[in-house]
């Protein structure tokens, strides 16, 4: 029996956990450093590419990457680099070499990540003085961003603000952020920290 009573017991506990965890699901989740570091960086525009062909220094070349997203390599041309990882560049860059050379051995090493800056922005869009997309800086709220678009203009809904953030699986999240009672009464419960990426959107009011 009190066996039995531990168990009935241990699942309401459970219950109430699952209760407290689900709660408040509109609020963001803090901001973790270490989970934002993508498994895989994917190269894009400007970044510096430095491709080696063991025992063919005349085929290596260090090149940016260019508006296209491809970058030239000798003897094979142009080859895709944006959007892709180092790693399935390489196999390409292999597998064309392997027309000419037998079992090349390729590495592909990012030198330069000029890319990255545009994705550690914060962008500000809507009914504000002037849209702007900012460099992140830690510490930055969702006051600081909007303050640094000037401002709401004269048509805003600061109470339907939301703030779009992406996922670890990818999705796209928005979350609620009563703009009014930040700026208008001082109430900080939804002037939430953001992070790299992080897109917030002000409406226009309806008349």
């Amino acid at each position: 029996m009190k066996t039995l009573f531990r168990l009935f017991a241990l699942g309401g506990f459970l219950m109430l956990a699952a209760c407290a965890t689900t709660s408040g699901s509109n609020q963001p989740p803090p901001y973790n450093p270490d989970a934002q570091q993508v498994k895989d960086y994917h190269i894009g525009v400007d970044d510096q590419i430095q491709v080696t062909v063991w025992q063919n220094p005349d085929l290596s070349v260090s090149a940016p990457v260019r508006p296209d997203g491809k970058i030239s390599v000798p003897l094979i041309g142009d080859v895709q680099a944006g959007g892709r990882t180092a790693e399935e560049v390489s196999g390409e860059i292999k597998g064309k070499l392997g027309q000419y050379i037998r079992d090349p051995q390729v590495t592909v090493v990012l030198t330069e990540l000029r890319s990255h800056e545009y994705l550690s922005r914060v962008r500000v869009t809507g009914a504000v003085r002037q849209p702007v997309s900012i460099p992140y800086r830690q510490g930055m709220t969702i006051l600081d961003a909007v303050l640094a678009a000037g401002g709401l203009n004269d048509f805003a809904s600061p109470d339907a603000t939301e703030l779009y953030r992406k996922g670890p699986d990818g999705a796209t999240k928005a979350y609620n952020v009563r703009l009014d009672k930040v700026l208008q009464s001082g109430d900080l419960s939804t002037n939430y920290p953001v992070q790299p990426g992080d897109v917030i959107t002000v409406p226009t009011r309806v008349f």
